[in-house]
């Protein structure tokens, strides 16, 4: 197809298209090669010759010649040939193309037009067949060989199968289809009987291939056709061989054949194999099969020169052999306890099912026994069972019982259980290995004393309790160190495992360990929770990952936690604990916690937990809310005390009454009324001086008081006793007055009038006293200063008179000996109280 250029006249175009359409180039360029099928990676030549006396309308144009590798422009050398030519060579180092198409491409006036192509295979010479195998086919007698190809050659081959003989040439057996690396001789170009050479030849245009020539007879290489099994039947007299009959194939007939016999139980992994029968017998006998036992039995056949092929197996064909009673001891394993009442023993009995060897059959049933059958009688029987253990009484003392096994051609002989004490030396150690993923290695250190043999237990760890009655073996060689259990073990689950040395006379205790037959990650780690937290500490706990779940021993768990500012930290804890406090946290920062899992397979994370530490402990909490809790009390307080101002200054600053204007400065007894007292001048206060003193009593307690006497408003009463000192002591001391009674009332009122204070009336110092005391000593002191104006008067005790300097004399009053303690003046107040002690 033409491609226009710009600015092309119509009529160049037009004459151009005519030059180059289709048979318009004919005979105009030739492209010339120098080989069309190369090795790969060898160079490569290739000529481009342009005529221009041939290409109409380009015989006074400049001519431009161009290559291209497929889409790929290349740069050749243009020259000008002999004759008025246009030659344009390429040259290319390495050819890696196991394909590729050559062009020449024309250049004239801005226009490319393809006018020439050659195209070029690169490959490698054919690789060698190998693997050359035939086999002759007895119903067509058809050789068929096969074999196997070498590297593809990236270059058209072809594959032919040569055969001959000592008596005639080579020639092609046959040729493979397609791909195919086999094919079939026909019986016309064989040679029975005699040597043939046979090969395999594969030729592409860079050479050609042979595989290694085999020399054979195709009789030798014959496949014949399968036996066909008639009947098995087993011989009554030997009860544990059978007998075969068999045909062999028509085809077969002929020849000498040599068979074999394979059979397999259905619990037996492998087959076992018979061989050197004769096949022309027909029959064979062969022993050692085991009782009540289902086989699958097959026959194959060849030619009995060794050479050649066996042929396919027969179709298979199943027998049962008979029954025999079973045979050998069963192994036992036993619980023995004295019962609550009655005196007798439970046992708990457990035994191994027969081998298949020694059930010879289908076993039945179980018999338990407490004596061995005798002749003629069967002994009684405890436990009859179709299970592995039994769980029956027994009377005390009891140490045999006796253990059979039945099915239905007749019982074995009873095995004896001897029920051992528990009372002998343990083993020295004891560790357990994985011995795959469904089984374990369990070795010890036998005990110091000869042992008889070895019982092992194990039992699965579970959350939930669990007994597996059949998770036991024993090893009867005592001589042995180690043993394999098999028996339900699972991969990833824990198992704790128990050996018992077996004496002549006892039984050892128990030793015990755990293992795993293999491990990996824990399922899931514990989920973290909060137990306490600080303003540094956070306490966090966990619940353990269950048993089930954790896949393995866990070797640690590993605490990791972070901040905010992405600063992670960890702390690894033994698998023993449940809980771990995180210490030298930052106040008032929130963290990401979460716990990680080990086994020693692999670890597992768990969830995170976010937490954030407190600003105070609890203590400074408790401290802050004390101290707030102050503070509030302490401004209550204040105010109050700025509310009740005045009662607060009263209470510290008590303000002192003017005696004037009390109203006992004013009072005079009705008896002193009618005196004449004489008032001293006005002056300042000082010392009063008691002139008289009259005692006021009433009647005692209970009794209806005298009758008053006309000269006095106070009831009748004796005239008390008074002395009156000496005006230069000061002071003066009354008896007072002892009722009919012979006691005295305790004083309740008293009054001092003596000297007065500016503005009171001057009367003369009297002391007044309602009741009296039975006690004979003075009731008032000798003198004593008087009280200033602001503090309260107080009657003092002092020592009676006589007391020669301060020797004998008590320091304090006599507890009958009446004081007045105190008197008290207030501006409105009535007499106040002076109360004796």
């Amino acid at each position: 197809m033409a491609r226009r250029g710009a600015g092309t006249p119509f009529l160049l175009r037009l004459s151009l298209l005519l030059v180059l359409r289709p048979g318009g180039t004919l005979g105009c360029a030739t492209v010339a090669v120098g080989s069309p099928i190369v090795p790969l990676g060898s160079p490569i030549t290739a000529s481009c010759t342009i005529r221009s006396e041939l290409c109409r309308g380009l015989e006074h144009g400049k001519v431009q010649i161009t290559w291209m590798v497929d889409n790929e422009p290349m740069a050749g050398s243009q020259q000008r040939g002999p004759g008025g030519t246009e030659v344009s060579n390429l040259t290319l180092p390495q050819f890696n193309r196991t394909q590729a198409k050559l062009w020449c491409w024309l250049e004239w006036n801005g226009t490319k037009q393809r006018v020439g192509m050659a195209e070029i295979r690169a490959g490698y010479p054919p690789a060698k067949p190998f693997n050359l195998s035939c086999v002759l086919n007895l119903s067509d007698y058809g050789l068929t060989c096969q074999w196997e190809r070498g590297p593809d050659s990236h270059l058209p081959t072809s594959i032919a199968l040569k055969c001959g003989g000592s008596r005639a040439p080579a020639v092609t057996g046959c040729t493979p289809q397609g791909d195919r690396s086999s094919c079939m001789v026909p019986r016309r170009l064989l040679q029975l009987y005699r040597q043939m050479e046979i090969w395999v030849s594969a030729t592409n245009a860079l050479g050609t291939a042979e595989s290694e020539h085999l020399y054979i007879d195709p009789m030798d290489v014959a496949k014949l056709d399968p036996p066909a099994l008639k009947s098995i039947q087993s011989i009554p007299f030997q009860t544990d061989c059978i007998a075969l009959a068999w045909e062999v194939a028509r085809s077969n007939a002929h020849m000498e054949l040599q068979c074999e016999l394979r059979y397999q139980a259905a619990e037996d992994p492998a087959w076992a194999l018979v061989t050197g029968i004769d096949g022309q017998a027909g029959t064979a006998q062969h022993c050692g099969f085991l009782f009540g036992t289902r086989y699958h039995f097959q026959m194959r056949c060849r030619r009995s020169s060794a050479r050649g092929y066996w042929s396919e197996w027969s179709p298979g064909r199943n027998y049962t052999t008979h029954e025999k009673a079973p045979s050998g001891k069963l192994d036992a394993w036993w619980n023995a306890w004295p019962a609550g009442t009655g005196g007798r023993l439970e046992v708990q009995l457990c035994w191994k099912a027969p081998q298949r060897q020694e059930a010879n059959g289908k076993v039945l049933g179980y018999r338990v026994t407490l004596s061995p059958r005798k002749r003629g009688r069967d002994p009684p029987t405890v436990c009859n069972t179709t299970h592995t253990q039994c769980n029956f009484s027994a009377p005390a003392g009891t140490r045999r019982v006796y253990l059979s096994a039945y099915n239905a051609a007749g019982e074995s002989a009873a095995t004896e259980v001897v029920l051992l004490e528990r009372k002998g030396h343990p083993l020295a150690r004891l560790w357990a290995v994985p011995g795959g993923e469904r089984s374990l290695w369990v070795h010890w250190e036998p005990p110091p004393a000869p042992v008889v043999a070895y019982v092992l237990e194990w039992q699965r760890v579970s959350s939930e309790p669990r007994h597996c009655s059949a998770c036991w073996q024993m090893e009867r060689d005592g001589a042995t160190t180690a043993a394999l259990i098999r028996d339900g073990i699972e991969p990833f689950q824990r198992y704790n495992i128990s050996v018992y040395p077996l004496y002549k006379d006892a039984i050892g205790e128990p030793v015990h360990t755990a293992a795993y037959s293999k491990q990996k990650a824990p399922s899931y780690a514990p989920k973290l929770h909060l137990k306490s937290i600080s303003k540094s500490d956070a306490e966090l706990c966990w619940d353990p990952v269950p048993v089930e779940m954790q896949n393995g021993f866990i070797t640690s768990y590993t605490i990791f936690w972070a901040n905010s500012t992405a600063e992670v930290s960890s702390a690894t804890v033994n698998p023993s604990l449940s809980s771990f406090v995180i210490q030298e946290l930052k106040p008032s920062t929130l963290y990401k916690v979460h716990i990680m899992a080990s086994t020693a397979a692999g670890g597992t994370n768990g969830t995170s937990l976010t937490l954030v530490t407190m600003v105070l402990d609890d203590i400074e909490i408790q401290f802050l809310f004390l101290t707030l809790g102050l503070i509030f009390v302490l401004l209550i307080l204040l105010l109050i005390c700025f509310q009740k101002n005045g009662r607060v200054k009263k209470q510290f600053w008590p303000s002192v009454p003017d005696p004037a204007n009390s109203s006992l400065g004013k009072w005079v007894p009705v008896e002193l009324q009618q005196e004449h007292l004489q008032v001293p001048g006005t002056k300042e206060p000082g010392l009063a001086t008691i002139s008289t003193v009259t005692v006021l009593e009433r009647a005692a307690w209970g009794k209806e008081p005298a009758a008053p006497e006309p000269t006095s408003s106070f009831p009748a009463m004796p005239q008390p006793y008074v002395r009156q000192e000496a005006p230069g002591r000061g002071g003066m001391a009354a008896e007072p007055h002892r009722g009919p009674g012979g006691s005295g009332e305790s004083v309740q009122y008293a009054r001092v009038v003596g000297e007065g204070y500016k503005g009171q009336q001057q009367l003369p110092p009297r002391l007044y006293l309602r009741s009296g005391s039975s006690s004979s000593q003075p009731l008032l002191p000798g003198p004593s200063p008087s009280p200033l104006p602001y503090q309260n008067l107080w009657f003092h005790w002092a020592a009676p008179q006589g007391c020669p300097g301060d020797e004998g004399c008590p320091e304090e009053p006599p507890a009958t000996f009446p004081l007045l303690q105190g008197l008290r003046i207030g501006g409105a107040e009535e007499l106040q109280d002076c109360r004796a002690f």
